[in-house]
């Protein structure tokens, strides 16, 4: 069986459920399991209700309405009979977000996030699969909820595997076509987890794991995995094979196409991972597979933007050694600093960190307390995979770096 994987972006209006419905058609949809996102911004949307809930909920009202006449678009568009039966799946769908704000009496903010963020998804897998068995494609809906278990530390959980095994492997007929939901799970008490921004992909090679999978397909709206996004970088090239160990070094150092807990259970088991097209789905794409290095091998850049570099030296000139780095990343663990570089000396160190949670100022009064410490905020974390000359020469023109670190294979460097 295979496992498809569809984005926000490729159901983010009518005319995107109508192509996901197209691209099934060209590429068969027998012994499929199909995975979707919520649809365009709406996870960023839900995150607002959320915030709204906690801070003004005199804005509460009007930041969810505006999410459901988000929806109630598409659906006119999809469904002109008003009647349809997926009005009133929607309604109550978006009716239990509003019961549980209504009823819930938890202050924990990541605790309510993920009651009510992952209704995104269950809408969005509700639309299509609607869709599919109005045109004709019999498809069945399954709440992923029910096959994802997961403990309890909310936004941030770690699954466990048996339980999601055994679940899985009893639960789901492979013969079907599947419509389910990326990104969540739940608890031993039946509470919804979410697995983290982007976690679609990451729920795409749970399942294809646990069902010994032929293949995985994450559809995108960018022809495969490319050397570099387009976002930030006007010349990219398409890697037509990626080894699991190239594509986890760069999902490790920032590449946002891969999910970087995507990689590990699709390489214990060897199933390829596609990353195709939605636009062109006939295309190659990339494959990311058994195999060694990338083909082509040009160089790949990674930018994380927003970063946070830090340089601490000690305060009597004593070194920097096993004991205070063992405690400084305990220190990054404990405010969830994500690393992305360090580099150090017998008295200083340098890391550049990723401050998504807003810990930044609690943890530099913690650090000021034992180190010297300097910091800039808001600067660029750039990695060349498989540098030459010429790459770095395109990165340096025009930046002031603040820090340069060199391997074989990697370059990073940190610029204002």
């Amino acid at each position: 069986m295979r496992v498809f994987k569809f984005g926000g972006a490729s159901v983010k209006d009518a005319d995107g459920v109508k192509n996901v419905v197209s691209v099934l058609e060209q590429t068969g949809h027998d012994n499929t399991i199909v995975i979707v996102s919520a649809m365009g911004k709406t996870t960023n949307a839900m995150e607002a209700t959320v915030n709204a809930y906690f801070s003004d909920k005199s804005a509460l009202k009007a930041a969810f309405q505006e999410t459901i006449a988000y929806h109630d678009a598409i659906l006119k568009d999809l469904f002109p009979n008003a009647n349809h039966e997926v009005y009133a799946q929607v309604k109550g769908l978006f009716d239990e977000v509003q019961g549980f704000l209504a009823w819930n009496k938890s202050p924990n903010y990541n605790f309510v996030y993920d009651q009510v963020v992952g209704y995104g998804e269950l809408v969005s897998t509700t639309i299509l699969n609607a869709y599919l068995n109005e045109v004709g494609i019999k498809s069945n809906w399954i709440d992923i909820r029910d096959f994802i278990k997961t403990n309890d530390i909310y936004r941030d959980v770690s699954v466990n595997w048996e339980k999601t095994q055994e679940t899985i492997s009893k639960g789901i007929d492979k013969s079907k076509l599947n419509i389910t939901q990326g990104f969540l799970g739940s608890d031993d008490n039946n509470f919804t987890t979410t697995l983290g921004r982007e976690g679609s992909d990451y729920t795409a090679a749970i399942l294809a794991y646990c069902l010994n999978a032929d293949s995985v397909t994450i559809w995108k709206d960018v022809p495969g995995v490319l050397n570099a996004d387009p976002r930030y970088f006007t010349e990219t090239q398409l890697l037509n094979n990626i080894s699991y160990r190239e594509a986890i070094e760069l999902a490790f150092y920032g590449a946002s196409v891969i999910h970087p807990k995507t990689l590990q259970p699709l390489q214990q088991k060897e199933i390829p991972l596609h990353v195709k097209s939605f636009i062109n789905p006939k295309d190659p794409g990339t494959t990311v597979g058994k195999g060694v290095g990338i083909e082509p091998k040009v160089p790949c850049f990674i930018v994380k933007k927003d970063q946070v570099l830090m340089k601490l030296s000690s305060l009597d000139f004593s070194f920097i050694v096993e004991d205070s780095i063992s405690e400084l990343f305990k220190l990054f663990h404990d405010h969830k600093m994500k690393v992305g570089l360090i580099q150090n000396s017998a008295i200083s160190f340098s890391v550049c960190v990723d401050n998504r949670f807003g810990r930044l100022e609690d943890l530099l009064n913690l650090l000021k307390s034992r180190f010297k410490v300097a910091h800039h905020e808001g600067v660029s974390l750039y990695t060349i995979r498989h540098f030459d000359e010429k790459a770095i020469e395109s990165l340096q023109n025009g930046h002031e770096v603040l820090l340069e670190q060199r391997g074989k294979e990697t370059l990073q460097l940190v610029v204002k």
